[in-house]
This record gives C-alpha cells, sequence and structure tokens, in this order.
C-alpha cells in the first residue's frame, strides 16, 4: 500500500530534521519526505497538529512466550507494542524453555513476521538452560537472528565461565547483555535505605550493583569484549559506566522508565505495583541516571515491560512477583523526563529512537542504516504521535495482558503526555487510533 502522511512534523532526532511536510511511503520504504510532489497515494493519514517521527525502539522488553501464554502473549504483547508506537524490540531469552536453541528463535521470529505488529530482535541466552554452566553455540543461534546474548535476570555465578563468555563473543564480534547484579548481595525485594528499614524489608545494597560493574569492567578491559549494561539503577554505577566510557571501554547500558521517574518512597504501604527488579533506589540515584540518560553516560531509556498477572501482583510486597506493564508508556514517560529536564522534543525521542539502534548496531544488518530514522529509502517504520494531548493511564485503555503498571492513574494521580494516534511497520498500519479528531483537540 502507498501511504502519504500529510501536514505533519517531521522530526528525525538523528539528523536533526524538524520541518513541516508530507512523508510518503511505499513498497514498505520512505520514498520522499518535505515536498513529495506528485505521489498516488492509497491511503492518506492528515497529520496536522501531529510529530511524524521514527518508529520507537525498546530494547527491552518481556513478551512472555514461549511457555508464560497466561502472562502475556505474542499476539497481544506485540499489539501493545504498536499502540505504544514501538516498532522495533528487543526481547531477552528468559522464556520457558530458554532461548538458548536455533529452532526456538526462529520460531519466535516466524511467529511475529506473520504478525506484522513490530520488528522482534531475540537475545539469545549465553548459557544452556540460563544455567550459568555450559555456553551455548552462539554462532548458530546469531544466525538464527540473535542480536546479542544474556542471561537475563540469571547470573553468570561462575567469573571464569563469565571471562569465556566474553572471550568467546569477542572473538566473532558478539555483543553481551548483563544486568550487573551480583548474586550473592542482590536479592532484597527492596533497596537498602531508611524506607526498607521502616518498612521492615530485605534490602538490596546500592553494591550488588557496583561490584558486579566492576567485575564486568575489568573483563571487558581483558578480553575486549562488547558489553550492554543493562537497568542502572544507581548514582554509583553512573559513575562508573561514565569512567568506562572515558577509558574508551565498549560499553553501552540502558536505564527502565520505572528507575527514571521512581524511587524508594513511592512504595508507600507496601504498594506491590512499585515491586521491581531492578529495586527502586533513593532520589539521588533517580536523579543521577536523568541526568546520565541526558549527557549520554546512559544510551538508551527502555520500557523493561513485563506483564505480570493479577494474581502474581495480589501478593504482599515481598511475595508479589517484580514487573509491570511498559511498551505502551515509554513515548509518554520519555516526554516526560525530556520535559522535566528542559531538553527539546527531539531530545527526548533519541533516547528511544536513534540511541537504541545505536546499541544494536551491526547486529541490525541492512535495517542499521535507517532504523530509527526518517531517512528517504529507509524502512518505513514510523509513529505519528499528539505530542499535546494527555491522558490517564487505567487497566481497561491498556492492550498488553498486563495490566499493572506504577503510573496508573488511580497510583499517581496525574495523566501522561502524548498519545499514539498511528504506528507503521515497513509500511503498514500496525495501529491507528480510535481518538477522533475533535476529542484529540479538547
Amino acid at each position: 500500500m502507498k501511504i502519504l502522511i500529510k501536514n505533519g512534523r517531521l522530526l528525525d532526532p538523528a539528523s536533526g530534521l524538524d520541518q513541516q511536510g508530507d512523508l510518503a511511503i511505499a513498497s514498505g520504504r520512505i520514498v520522499a519526505m518535505g515536498e513529495v510532489g506528485d505521489f498516488a497515494a492509497d491511503r492518506v493519514i492528515d497529520a496536522s497538529g501531529l510529530v511524524v517521527a521514527p518508529g520507537l525502539v525498546d530494547l527491552a522488553a518481556r513478551l512472555r512466550e514461549p511457555g508464560h501464554e497466561h502472562e502475556g502473549m505474542l499476539e497481544s504483547e506485540l499489539a501493545a507494542a504498536a499502540a505504544g508506537g514501538v516498532t522495533s524490540l528487543v526481547c531477552p531469552p528468559d522464556t520457558d524453555p530458554a532461548l538458548d536453541e536455533p529452532g526456538l528463535v526462529e520460531m519466535l521470529k516466524f511467529r511475529a513476521r506473520k504478525l506484522s505488529r513490530c520488528r522482534l530482535f531475540p537475545l539469545g541466552a549465553i548459557t544452556r538452560g540460563l544455567a550459568g554452566e555450559a555456553l551455548t553455540e552462539m554462532a548458530e543461534l546469531t544466525e538464527a537472528g540473535c542480536v546479542g546474548f544474556s542471561q537475563a535476570n540469571q547470573p553468570i555465578r561462575n567469573t571464569v565461565t563469565l571471562q569465556r563468555a566474553m572471550q568467546y563473543a569477542s572473538s566473532f564480534g558478539y555483543a553481551l547483555w548483563l544486568h550487573p547484579r551480583d548474586p550473592w548481595l542482590s536479592g532484597g525485594v527492596a533497596a537498602s535505605g531508611p524506607v526498607a528499614t521502616r518498612l521492615g524489608l530485605s534490602g538490596e545494597p546500592v553494591i550488588a550493583e557496583t561490584i558486579a560493574l566492576h567485575t564486568i569492567i575489568e573483563l571487558v578491559r581483558t578480553t575486549g569484549a562488547r558489553v550492554h549494561l543493562c537497568r542502572l539503577s544507581s548514582a554509583a554505577g553512573v559513575d562508573l559506566v561514565r569512567q568506562a566510557k572515558k577509558d574508551g571501554l565498549p560499553i553501552t547500558a540502558d536505564v527502565s522508565i520505572n528507575s527514571l521517574h521512581l524511587s524508594d518512597v513511592d512504595i508507600g504501604y507496601f504498594d506491590p505495583s512499585m515491586r521491581l527488579l531492578p529495586p527502586l533506589r533513593q532520589q539521588r540515584d533517580r536523579d543521577a541516571l536523568r541526568a546520565g540518560l541526558a549527557d549520554g553516560t546512559i544510551d538508551a531509556l527502555v520500557s523493561d515491560h513485563n506483564p505480570v498477572t493479577a494474581d502474581e501482583k495480589s501478593l504482599p510486597f515481598a511475595e508479589a512477583t517484580p514487573g509491570a506493564t511498559g511498551l505502551e508508556l515509554l513515548l509518554s514517560l520519555a516526554l516526560r523526563w525530556g520535559a522535566d529536564e528542559g531538553l527539546s522534543l527531539a531530545q527526548s525521542l533519541g533516547a528511544i529512537t536513534a540511541r537504541p539502534v545505536k546499541v544494536l548496531g551491526g547486529a541490525l544488518g541492512s535495517l542499521s542504516a535507517s532504523a530509527g530514522r526518517l531517512v528517504a529509502g529507509g524502512v518505513g517504520d514510523v509513529v505519528v504521535f499528539d505530542a499535546e494531548a494527555s491522558g490517564a493511564v487505567t487497566p481497561e485503555r491498556l492492550v498488553s495482558q498486563g495490566k499493572h503498571t506504577p503510573f496508573s492513574f488511580d497510583i499517581t494521580g496525574f495523566e501522561l503526555p502524548g498519545r499514539v494516534c498511528y504506528t507503521l511497520v515497513a509500511g503498514t498500519v500496525a495501529f491507528e487510533s480510535l481518538v477522533t479528531d475533535v476529542e484529540r483537540t479538547v
């Protein structure tokens, strides 16, 4: 289908493009921008008063399939991605069974392609069954479509095994995606500090992150492996990553929307919606994460989407399953962060478009030149949204099977900015809002 998006604000953080104009898509690619000229469109989308930007790229979203279909299915979670303007996402390997065999990866990618809602980029398991012992066949998993390798939340306790994984990955140019959490010091249900002490909750100290970071950084220094650090949570962690980058080490990092906006005081009276991983830390940590994302120390903002059932959240805080839905909130919370930090709209969007693509790098293959960008000849992955609109987050409005989020209106009492109107993946409309133009301007 040939699609013409008219009269929108074309905004591309990668190139600095910011102008009013049209955008034409044919055969799944952007064929013209600005002054389109004669273009026989099969469908015309009026984007007057709306922003036309690259489709969002989310580096952390659990889809709960295979193995946890009662929590989330590929259909519902990819539909949630489209509803949130996300056109490309990375999923971790902690499915059931774990993504440690090429056949599992190929099946997952095939299912996602058939749905045509979002581009799916799986991470393969570093060790078989995520057991932290025998390494997987990384070359075969890469051929099957894996863009990197991870243990998800299962740490490699044996440092020798981690070193060997880095040596192997470095030899073939693969990236390891690691959660910096020391297996012996982590495990608390809240961040160590006055709030956890007052509530009588087991604490997880900052050194659980920094000790793991020191180990990873020194192994990177000796092996040359490329490592992406997942979900930084502390000011001390931000400082270590900043220094590692100054030293020229091939390290990137991300932060979740939860850690970027919340702190341990938001736990309130044992609210299980705030049971997250990593646990919410102090306000000074949150402030350091926000500044680190703004100055580029942290490379990307992620949804950390992890749908959890009502039964798993309807438990005492310490027993509730950590996790929250986030795919549909990524754009809004990026806009809120940018507004709080006094950033331009392009800078806010960069953290969820062009910058995540740089993290993925060559693993995207031919897509690396145009994913997360608006460029003539590039892929037609586009989000059209109303930056001036706002709305309350309520369970009934969420497409994901996971209805629990710490940003729901009944918890926060405030609305979030931004509303996705259209999401296009490879030139196909994957989502369009039912909100009318009249409702949008109210």
